[in-house]
């Protein structure tokens, strides 16, 4: 699939329509006179055509799920009042409510065109009266809605792409006095009741368990609810390899099947109650990925196990590759978007990995002992599933648990344990078995955070580029094939690409240790400059190294900067370092000199100095840029997010005026200068 951007020009939209088409027809006739035309001579052209064809199929079904092409996107018209209704569960934060919606209609408060297309809604909640928001309600926004910001600092996630793939491409930012309901409901109404009985039944778990991380695990393991955990909780998963458990998954659905199966294992006696024991598993199965709100992960593994059950159960050959590919198209077409969703990704590779890989991990080692060839069949599935997610993973995550053998193996009974607990206290009310419940949970959060904290524990800040990724999936592929067919080409490959791979993380090494470089950052709110040396950097900011806004937008720069050794100074902090001076506002960065304005500088005189290659502006110094230029001479102009709107334009102007290009960061890409 392909195109999950948008695609501004409508020509693309009507040529791949017309490709898909001609393609399609093409192939209807080569199948309608295959005996006449005698196509079983050209069986590899056919292929390529049916190749082509799936192609613009998924191209065709990316267009159609672009909203912002099509004539009636809210987008396209004016209006500042929005019809909207709540199309997922809100997100409740301490002042904000956040959640999509689809836009109906658009107007000035008299007439009303209707509209389609998704958009982001932030609310401001009244902290007194505060409103609560629920999926499938209708609301009218009096508000402007903007574009979703792209990423503006090196390394920093991209929200507007994130957006971009679950089709939504605007957001509005409004206060709750703003937002009136209506009082009418929308959307579907099997959803709707799913998310209602799962609130009610976090409310349970809510109840009954008192520890508030337990709860937290609880209600993410069993229901896939994840508002309430913390930072501390998803780092311990996250750093020990077992993050999927977290994630409402194959294992989870597969591991319901397995109770399911041996519950109505009764009704294999008799191919009529072998059919409605197939129709009960997959109900219920269908009931629970419902419940835990379709993720895409939970998508895959119900499609696959009621197309392995049928199958199963008639007696059928079971192909997984082909379930597994069959899975993935009928995903596809119901939303050609999934294909960019992270977990979408590592679900299918981690499936092939287990289909492919830990068969012949596990044909490696034989075991007298039951329970010894047990654990290593436990041990060639996590290996299985991590190799084959490998590559994407660090790409995405940046870090490698060392230790995740180790940490999938610890929570492997607890995990199946709360499984069943969690469901059986839920669906046959046995709240008695909630403290055992809870303090497993405990034990199992304990256990992964003492992992967690081990020596080398976890390999971090792994950055590596898109090329990068592409030559580390592609040596992994041949090394396998190498290693399982013992072909000599593949092993050539793999080693080559090996040394490819090689070579370019040291010449990346080789470019941080000489690396010299000034970077801005563009924050909402306040400063941050790094002065970089080698692996080595001091950052001028109003932030601490705990600040979410410092973890969010300057540590991934620094990682992938690849620095070691960070040094925080608040503007009025004096330093006097190996590279870096700063003194009576004035940094010295080797032959690069700054000179730092501030509202200290008002209504004062600046004495006449030597040049400097720049000046930096910072909360809204009352100053002219002509007459800074009579005392100063200086090149370049950088004003920081923590001037006003206001003033950046006035400063704006001002260097026009004499002739300098100036910087602003509010809003802009940040400002990189390399001084090598």
């Amino acid at each position: 699939m392909c195109w999950s951007y948008p695609i501004e020009s409508a020509d693309y939209k009507d040529i791949i329509f017309f490709i898909t088409g001609g393609l399609f027809l093409t192939l209807c006739g080569i199948n309608v006179f295959y005996t006449s035309l005698r196509a079983y001579r050209f069986k590899h052209l056919t292929g390529i055509l049916f190749s082509f064809f799936l192609f613009a199929f998924g191209s065709t079904l990316s267009l159609l799920n672009n909203n912002t092409l099509a004539t009636n996107y809210f987008a396209k018209y004016t209006g500042n009042q929005l019809k909207i209704w709540i199309d997922n569960e809100p997100q409740v934060g301490n002042t904000t409510v956040r959640f999509t919606a689809n836009v109906t209609g658009i107007g000035n408060g008299k007439n009303f065109e209707k509209t389609i297309g998704k958009l982001l809604v932030i609310i401001n909640i009244d902290t007194v009266i505060p409103s609560k928001y629920y999926y499938g309600e209708e609301l009218l926004l009096i508000a402007e809605h903007s574009p979703i910001a792209p990423p503006y600092n090196p390394a920093e996630f991209d929200f507007q792409g994130w957006l971009k793939a679950k089709k939504v491409y605007r957001q509005v930012f409004i206060q709750q006095k703003s937002v009136v309901k209506t009082g009418f409901s929308s959307g579907n109404p099997l959803i709707k009741y799913a998310l209602l009985l799962r609130k009610a039944q976090i409310a349970h778990y809510n109840r009954l368990l008192k520890n508030k991380e337990a709860f937290a695990v609880a209600s993410t393991l069993i229901l896939g609810y994840r508002a309430d955990l913390s930072e501390e909780t998803l780092s311990a998963y996250s750093k020990t390899g077992t993050i999927h458990a977290l994630s409402v998954s194959g294992m989870h659905v597969g591991i319901i099947y397995l109770v399911l199966n041996w519950l109505l294992g009764f009704l294999e006696r008799k191919r009529s109650l072998r059919i409605l024991k197939i129709i009960l598993i997959c109900v219920l199965i269908w009931f629970y990925a419902l419940l835990t709100g379709f993720s895409p992960s939970v998508l895959r593994s119900a499609i696959m196990l009621t197309v392995y059950i049928a199958a199963r159960s008639f007696n059928q050959y079971i192909n997984s590759y082909n379930i597994l590919a069959f899975t993935a198209f009928c995903l596809l077409i119901y939303n050609p978007f999934f294909i960019w969703d992270v977990g979408f990704q590592l679900s299918f590779l981690a499936v092939i990995g287990l289909i492919y890989l830990q068969p012949k991990i596990y044909k490696c080692l034989y075991f007298k002992y039951r329970w010894a060839n047990w654990l290593w069949s436990s041990i060639s599935l996590s290996v299985a599933a991590q190799i084959a997610t490998f590559p994407l993973s660090i790409y995405y995550f940046h870090q490698f648990p060392v230790y995740f053998m180790v940490s999938n193996l610890f929570i492997l009974i607890p995990i199946t344990l709360l499984m069943y607990l969690g469901i059986s206290i839920l669906l046959f009310k046995l709240y008695f078995l909630a403290p055992i419940f809870e303090w497993i949970i405990i034990f199992m959060n304990r256990g992964l955070n003492w992992i967690a904290n081990l020596p080398f524990s976890g390999v971090n800040q792994i950055w590596i580029s898109k090329f990068e990724l592409c030559l580390l999936g592609t040596a992994l592929a041949f090394g396998i094939l190498a290693l399982v067919g013992r072909k000599k080409y593949n092993l050539i490959s793999a080693l080559l690409l090996c040394l490819s791979l090689h070579l370019s993380f040291t010449l990346s090494t080789i470019r941080a240790k000489e690396q010299r470089k000034i970077l801005f950052f563009t924050l909402r709110n306040g400063y941050a400059t790094a002065f970089i040396n080698r692996q080595e950097a001091i950052v001028v900011t109003n932030l601490s190294a705990k600040d979410k806004n410092f973890t969010f937008f300057i540590q991934p720069a620094l990682d992938q900067l690849k620095i070691k050794n960070s040094h925080l100074i608040k503007w009025q902090t004096d330093l006097d370092y190996k590279f870096f001076r700063k003194k009576h506002h004035q940094i010295k960065f080797f032959n690069h000199d700054i000179l730092l304005i501030d509202s200290s500088f008002n209504y004062k005189s600046i004495a006449k100095n030597p040049a400097f290659d720049m000046v930096w502006l910072h909360q809204n110094p009352r100053i002219k840029l002509a007459d800074l230029r009579k005392t100063i001479n200086f090149n370049g102009l950088v004003v920081d997010g923590s001037n006003t709107t206001f003033n950046i334009k006035k400063y704006v102007d001002g260097a026009k005026k004499i002739n300098i290009v100036p910087t602003v960061l509010k809003k802009n890409k940040a400002y990189l200068i390399d001084l090598n």
